[in-house]
């Protein structure tokens, strides 16, 4: 009796195998290179149609996106391929099995049954659960990761820019509920939307210079404009006016001041500011029309900076 693979020869030598996504529609993917290795998710379907290379949004790397397999998915497609190629030879070797009863003057028989405790085992996973979930808005790629910046998986760009924009439209919104709060509160809040728009603004331009491995605060505006001319050459605030600078650096002082003074003016916040109406151990003032300028020039300036350094 002759043995035939007949099920193992059907399989081929190519496997299609579906990977699962997650609850919400993503798809696990993870950095090749060992120093990174960094995990995100992307939405099969978004983005770029059609082939194209894959981004980390961490450290940048590209490549073929078949090189972003996480370990768990690798591990899971073996598990699969395995399962088809043990069923297949099982049902081949069942299909030798016989039962030739005795006969004959010494009542022999012969028989061959095949058995198996169990089929293989699939090696399940599940996708984690990540920090931020962004729609990228030059390609549209829907992805999450840790953290808040980084870039698209599929064109590449940073999102940088685009997380400052969103955070200071939330800054706008709290504005608007200031309109309508009591006085005390009302004073709160655009107090704190100006922390708001130093902070977000600060967070954008260190990642931004991060990016190109130079460390570079901008809670200081003047002092930023020093270091990144001097590291990149150019001066992010030649898209606005000599009073609009002088009025976005104001505002950022005002913040430090609000941050670390009670919002009480002091001898060297005197000496550093033009604020005409500040007084020495008084509080300064501060308007939700001065936020909201403070706002647009930030958004001037981020745009600037995105620019002319990546």
């Amino acid at each position: 009796m002759s043995f035939q693979l007949r099920n193992v020869n059907r399989l081929g030598n190519q496997f299609a195998i579906s990977l699962p996504r997650d609850e919400d529609g993503y798809l696990g993917r993870e950095c090749p290179e060992q120093d990174c290795e960094g995990y995100f998710k992307i939405t099969p379907g978004t983005g770029i149609q059609g082939p194209a290379p894959c981004h980390c949004p961490y450290c940048g790397h590209s490549g073929e996106p078949s090189e972003f397999n996480t370990k768990e998915q690798i591990e899971y497609t073996k598990s699969i391929v395995m399962r088809q190629f043990t069923d297949a030879l099982f049902h081949d070797l069942k299909s030798m099995e016989f039962d030739r009863q005795p006969s004959g003057g010494f009542g022999i028989g012969l028989s061959l049954k095949v058995t198996r405790d169990a089929p293989h085992p699939i090696q399940y996973y599940r996708e984690k659960e990540l920090e931020t979930q962004v729609i990228c808005e030059k390609c549209t790629l829907r992805f999450a990761i840790y953290g808040v910046f980084g870039w698209c998986p599929d064109c590449g760009q940073h999102n940088s820019l685009q997380i400052l924009f969103k955070n200071l439209e939330l800054v706008r919104k709290e504005l608007n509920l200031a309109k309508s709060a009591e006085a005390e509160l009302a004073d709160h809040l655009i107090a704190d939307a100006l922390k708001n728009v130093v902070s977000a603004f600060d967070a954008f331009g260190r990642e931004v210079c991060r990016q190109k491995g130079v460390d570079i605060h901008f809670q200081n505006l003047t002092g930023a404009k020093r270091n990144v001319r001097s590291s990149f050459n150019f001066d992010f605030d030649d898209v606005l006016g000599k009073d609009e600078w002088e009025s976005i650096c104001l505002a950022f002082q005002k913040r430090h001041v609000l941050a670390h003074k009670m919002g009480v003016a002091d001898e060297d916040y005197i000496q550093r500011a033009n604020d005409p109406d500040a007084v020495v151990g008084h509080k300064i003032r501060i308007t939700d029309q001065e936020v909201e300028l403070s706002i647009r020039l930030a958004e001037k300036l981020g745009e600037r900076l995105f620019h002319g350094v990546l």
